[in-house]
């Protein structure tokens, strides 16, 4: 197959899954708009994707230990961790040691339920890709 067909046949997937021409639907499985736009956005941005992982493999980590793994600013955390606990993914417990505070989050099980959820449609997205080339 020449490659600008399979070019043109990716830009048919992009528009609608039902516009691919006849011989390459015949032959693989490609996501469709609507399976790329039922990825669930609040996970799907890095820093909150970064955040959910982190958790999801530590039974907590502090504010200062998020932003050094994740390499953002203090403002940047901030504003995408309150966007988690919004959406109750993650679970905030603040409490000082001496006079010093200390922030501390966990996934909740909600969190946990839409990252596994989350990451059963990328694997799926990935599978019906792999066979574009």
């Amino acid at each position: 197959m020449a490659r600008h067909s399979s070019s043109a046949a990716m830009a048919a997937v992009l528009r609608d899954d039902t516009a691919i021409e006849a011989p390459l639907a015949a032959t693989i499985s490609v996501p469709s708009q609507k399976a790329v736009s039922e990825l669930d956005r609040v996970i799907h941005e890095r820093i909150r994707l970064g955040v959910v992982s982190a958790l999801a493999v530590n039974a907590t980590l502090t504010f200062t230990e998020l932003k050094e793994l994740l390499g953002v600013t203090d403002g940047n955390l901030s504003v995408h961790t309150r966007k988690l606990e919004d959406a109750d993914y993650v679970e905030c417990n603040k409490t000082f040691e001496g006079r010093i505070p200390r922030t501390e989050y966990r996934l909740t099980a909600a969190g946990r339920a839409a990252l596994g959820k989350y990451l059963a449609h990328m694997e799926s997205l990935i599978q019906a890709t792999r066979g574009i080339r």
